[in-house]
């Protein structure tokens, strides 16, 4: 079967959406995909409520069914993972649009934010153990105060979610989806968007720390689960580079000019062919990974400094973290589909 992709979401992904208004949204996945059979879409309302709610909201559910979607209702994104429907499943992607706690005041009001952040934190200690491996929790909202007041990242690393990607959120990317305001007489109509983001979040053992740079605290996320290089571990390419305080993927970079999307373009330009190979050659025992590792990495690291006069190595060590990064996510995919294949056999 041919994969489809609508923006971050692929055919090939199992997904949870938790929170619908009238489900268009999982109706837009759907349409895109050709297919529902991946999808499980729930709502916090009943069924009775919902229909009488959102008058487009049964022929949607209707063409749900009929594509091969799963259809949940009265599922709290706070206690989901107890549910025996829901809780055992797991999930390549969950999603959480424009999640809201409901009505209660004025947004900018210190107990409205606090009932908005508790519906988060809630949904990310559920989520975070549905997810597989390589899974990813997609919560996309506004990103201007008040909503910036709930700190959706420092929420998600309280249950060791990591930001993996922040992405502009645009409607228009989702033909057919309608955002409902969800709550009282107008429950039905939308609301204006404004700048929206996705937070895509996946989980790691990680434990943060803070240090110190150019006298201003930054949060630091070490992989306790991955070894990190050190001298007398170095390999002869480590040895190779010119000296630098910041050799190491653990150490805050110098220069911080580089932009997320420039470091993610730039990781794929120089180590793309790698990590291809690794995926072409995982689980042959005649495979050299060190040799290999060894010959990307200098390859890639002469190629960054041949190609632009006075690149700061700090640059280059941005690019690795990234690498290392993709590297843990591609790893944990990879075992994965074996598992699936040795069960199919």
């Amino acid at each position: 079967m041919e994969e489809r992709w609508i923006k971050h979401y692929s055919s090939f992904h199992r997904i949870l959406l938790v929170g619908e208004g009238d489900f268009s949204f999982s109706l837009c996945l759907a349409k895109a995909f050709g297919s529902a059979s991946n999808i499980v879409a729930s709502s916090l309302d009943s069924y009775d409520v919902l229909i009488m709610k959102y008058k487009e909201a049964n022929s949607n559910l209707d063409d749900l069914k009929n594509m091969g979607a799963s259809i949940l209702h009265g599922v709290d994104a706070t206690k989901m993972k107890h549910r025996s429907d829901l809780g055992k499943q797991k999930f390549d992607r969950i999603i959480f649009n424009l999640p809201h706690a409901g009505f209660h005041g004025q947004e900018m009001l210190p107990h409205v934010i606090r009932l908005h952040r508790k519906l988060l934190r809630g949904f990310f200690r559920n989520a975070r153990g549905m997810l597989w491996e390589n899974g990813e929790i997609h919560v996309s909202h506004k990103t201007k105060r008040p909503y910036s007041d709930w700190k959706i990242e420092d929420l998600a690393e309280e249950y060791s979610l990591m930001l993996i990607e922040c992405s502009d959120f645009k409607i228009e990317d989702y033909p057919g989806y309608k955002h409902k305001r969800g709550d009282g007489s107008r429950c039905d109509e939308p609301f204006s968007l404004g700048k929206c983001s996705t937070f895509k979040f996946t989980f790691c053992t990680a434990a943060g720390k803070m240090r110190m740079v150019g006298g201003k605290e930054l949060d630091i996320v070490q992989f306790q689960e991955i070894p990190v290089l050190t001298e007398q571990h170095s390999t002869s390419f480590d040895r190779q580079l010119p000296l630098c305080q910041f050799t190491h993927m653990n150490d805050v970079p110098l220069y911080t000019g580089l932009s997320q999307a420039y470091i993610r373009n730039e990781c794929s330009r120089l180590f793309g062919r790698y990590l291809s190979h690794v995926e072409e050659t995982f689980g042959r025992t005649s495979y050299d990974v060190h040799g290999s590792l060894n010959d990307a990495l200098r390859l890639g690291f002469e190629q960054y400094m041949r190609e632009g006069h006075g690149r700061p190595l700090s640059g280059y060590i941005d690019i690795l973290e990234e690498l290392h990064l993709r590297s843990i996510l591609r790893s944990q995919w990879l075992k994965r589909k074996l598992s699936v294949l040795d069960m199919q056999q």
